[in-house]
């Protein structure tokens, strides 16, 4: 694989993490948004649905008014018969044929409405329970969401806090060690003042001749001459 390939192929990569990056972070608003268009679709549904339920009427209500013109003719043809009048009975009975064929044809309709009437209510109650769950699983996420949100800005809170305290703790420590220092140092300074003190006095005294001088040796020669005699 070339160089340029290789180039190509990571900026590919780079835009594809990009991609998923922000649809990670508008997660929430893609799902709003892909719920309101279920929501739609669901409402077209049921506009087609009440759509379909006025044809099916519409054809039960012409199959019945079929009926009654079948039934109020048959009655004619009847009467025809009785009066012995053959040709118009027969002529009735063409025009019930006639009616009975348009009634077949509106019944056919009429069912084939309701069972499409039958199927689309399945439909639409399943995609109403299946939107309603998905609802449910959108709210249990946004308010997970909410919930991992809030325990992260804790969490940073809590470590900023925990930084913070490290920090006051290494000062005071600091603190602490300079303050020993001083105090070490005040004493050292107080103990050579002592010493010069008394090596003052010792001075004085023995100049004074109240406190005799450290024993030369020629003194402890004479001392043993005096002992010896």
């Amino acid at each position: 694989m070339s160089i340029w390939s290789k180039v190509f192929t990571a900026i590919r990569g780079g835009v594809s993490e990009t991609g998923e990056a922000i649809i990670d972070h508008q997660a929430l608003r893609i799902l709003d948004q892909e719920i309101r268009d279920a929501d739609n679709e669901l409402a077209k549904s049921k506009d087609a649905l009440a759509g379909i339920i006025a044809k099916r009427k519409m054809a039960d209500r012409k199959v019945a008014g079929l009926n009654e013109n079948i039934a109020e003719y048959e009655n004619y043809a009847v009467k025809a018969l009785e009066n012995g009048d053959e040709t118009l009975a027969s002529e009735i009975a063409e025009k019930i044929a006639n009616l009975e064929t348009e009634r077949d044809s509106e019944q056919a309709l009429a069912t084939s409405f309701a069972d499409s009437d039958a199927q689309l209510r399945k439909s639409i109650s399943q995609a109403e329970g299946n939107l309603k769950r998905l609802k449910q699983q959108v709210d249990t996420v946004k308010a997970t969401e909410s919930v991992q949100k809030a325990q992260a800005a804790v969490a940073a809170r809590h470590s900023g806090a925990n930084s913070s305290m490290r920090n006051a703790v290494d000062s005071l420590e600091r603190l602490k060690a300079k303050q020993d220092e001083r105090s070490a140092r005040f004493e050292a300074a107080q103990e050579l003042a002592d010493t010069a003190e008394d090596s003052s006095l010792e001075d004085k005294l023995k100049a004074a001749g109240i406190k005799p001088t450290n024993a030369k040796g020629s003194d402890v020669l004479e001392r043993l001459k005096a002992k010896k005699k």
